[in-house]
């Protein structure tokens, strides 16, 4: 293809886009609102369905006020992902004329939705893993509500300018920063230094997927196009083509692409998803503990399973206890290990008689959907900190544990896990909802930089498909090992990778933005994030 220069322009132009500026009919904004209007129905019957069947008496409804404002700014920082996000699935399918734009989001949108609703909920956890140990255990507190609304506004003032500008920034980038920024605040408010404000050991395991992410959208995406160009560019050079004005590619063509695009739609939803389900779950732990601080629909055969690995893991830890005794309380220095990591003599005396306190609180009911409702947030703590703190010391060297003992309890900490570590099925529902409905508007700004300003020349057939594969492969695999991606920067580099690839050259400028914004990202969210903590810690 030859490159024309436009006046005064030093990028080379492309070949006119695709159309984006489909009019908008009036019947679809209504049936939009109306699945917004049923979805937020459907969440406010599910709440009080679910808290009806604990039999609480409401006695005021300023905590069902303040709930309600905070899904509403959780299952926002979704929405403004979806299509913050989209154009990571559809900028390939539109620009090779595989799909018209607006036939393209919606299909997007609904794979987004299934991702949803088939995740595991692993990533979830592991992002709320990040939060201060002290702020999840009092999540209903005025600062743990300063900390939620913190985090989520910080994220989702960040992943609004960026789109504004039409930056393919990461929100997974964003949603880190923000917990981090909490976590720092928080340690300097109470007098601590700020590095001890966030688990810096499971950062640095996200730090790696966010970091190296991008290297491997870029590598495999250029090396697979080498391979596929060597293997097929006699045999099928259609597939190396470009669009011939509007008309669609080959039908076996479209069919990869379809195939691509759906299959990033569905691993963003998949793992993208997960991040607004954790918040959630600690939103409606600390407003409403009797329905959601416990699995009350854990089956009666796990309960048993609870009771034998208690057993066990409470002899491993007392045997470690051994001439040790604990005076008073042993939360506060279980506490204090989660937050330090440094085993002392009050370490495993302490954890001991947790684990002793929980497995007697579970036997004396029986059933976790039998605890009262005023024991419910003090058993759930009881079990996320004997959880974390058993996390840490199966890692931590000092502890010379044995493989049987670390067998021993990774059983035990599965059975807490299963216990407070849950997301009904109407969180799900609810989030795949807002993340698809997002995915329909304001995708336009990112598809545009994404389809048009990374490469100096038209994107081709097999530059779509290889970037959109590599995305999909690699954000399936960081959700099967727990790990939020940037879906974002994945595809944006694979884009990247295949057309230095394929000697079509790139558009320096936007690189620069893009790697800028990349960079910025996680300082600038921990800085708005932190500051607002700062100001909502005061306010409530």
């Amino acid at each position: 293809m030859s490159d024309m220069a436009l006046p005064g322009s030093i990028e080379p132009a492309l070949k006119k886009g695709p159309d984006l500026d489909k009019g908008f009919h009036p019947l679809t904004g209504v049936i939009y609102l109306g699945v917004v209007a049923a979805a937020l129905l459907f969440v406010a019957y599910s709440i009080y369905a679910d808290v009806d069947a604990t039999g609480t008496r409401i006695t005021s409804f300023l905590p069902y006020i303040l709930l309600f404002v905070a899904l509403l700014i959780a299952l926002g920082f979704e929405f403004v992902n979806g299509f913050h996000d989209t154009a990571n699935a559809v900028a390939t399918v539109i620009y090779t004329r595989s799909l018209p734009a607006h036939v393209a989001v919606v299909w997007s949108g609904m794979f987004n939705l299934i991702g949803v609703l088939l995740s595991s909920g692993a990533v979830a956890f592991g992002i709320v893993s990040l939060l201060p140990v002290e702020l999840i255990l009092q999540v209903g507190s005025s600062a743990g509500f300063a900390m939620v609304f913190a985090l989520l506004i910080a994220a989702i003032i960040w992943n609004l300018g960026t789109w504004w500008l039409g930056l393919p920034a990461s929100s997974s980038h964003t949603l880190i920063g923000s917990i981090m920024g909490v976590g720092i605040t928080n340690a300097l408010l109470r007098g601590r230094d700020g590095t001890s404000g966030v688990d810096w050991s499971q950062a640095g395991n996200i730090a790696k997927a966010l970091l190296l992410s991008p290297l491997f959208g870029f590598v495999l995406a250029a090396g697979l196009l080498y391979i596929l160009k060597a293997v097929l560019a006699r045999a099928t050079p259609a597939l190396f083509g470009e669009p011939v004005g509007n008309q669609p590619p080959p039908w076996w063509i479209r069919g990869i692409l379809i195939l691509t695009c759906t299959l990033v739609s569905f691993f963003h939803g998949s793992n993208d998803g997960q991040k607004g389900m954790g918040l959630i779950m600690l939103i409606l732990i600390g407003t409403v503990p009797t329905a959601y601080a416990l699995n009350r629909a854990l089956p009666a055969n796990q309960i048993e399973q609870f009771a034998a690995h208690s057993i066990a893991a409470s002899k491993v830890i007392e045997g470690k206890a051994a001439g040790y005794n604990v005076i008073g309380n042993p939360r506060p220095a279980v506490t204090n290990y989660v937050a330090q990591h440094q085993i002392n003599e009050g370490t495993y005396p302490s954890l001991a008689v947790l684990v002793r306190d929980i497995g007697q609180q579970v036997a004396q009911y029986g059933s976790l959907a039998k605890f009262p409702a005023d024991a419910v947030g003090n058993t759930r703590n009881d079990m996320y900190l004997a959880s974390e703190a058993i996390r840490f010391l199966m890692k931590d060297k000092e502890a010379e544990l044995t493989a049987a003992d670390v067998a021993t309890l990774t059983e035990y900490k599965g059975s807490l896990d299963g216990a407070t570590k849950f997301i009904p099925s109407w969180v799900k529902f609810a989030v795949a909802i807002a993340l698809g409905l997002g995915t329909m508007v304001g995708w336009k700004r990112i598809v545009v930089t994404v389809g048009e300003k990374i490469g100096k020349t038209h994107l081709t057939y097999a530059q779509g498909a290889c970037a959109e594969i590599t995305a999909a492969a690699t954000i399936a695999a960081a959700d099967g090992y727990g790990l939020p991606v940037s879906t974002t920067h994945v595809l944006s580099s694979g884009i990247a990778g295949t057309m230095a690839a394929n000697g079509s050259g790139l558009q320096w400028s936007t690189i620069r933005n893009i790697a800028m914004a990349w960079v910025l990202t996680l300082p600038a969210a921990m800085i708005i994030s932190g500051c607002l903590y700062y100001v909502f810690y005061h306010v409530f």
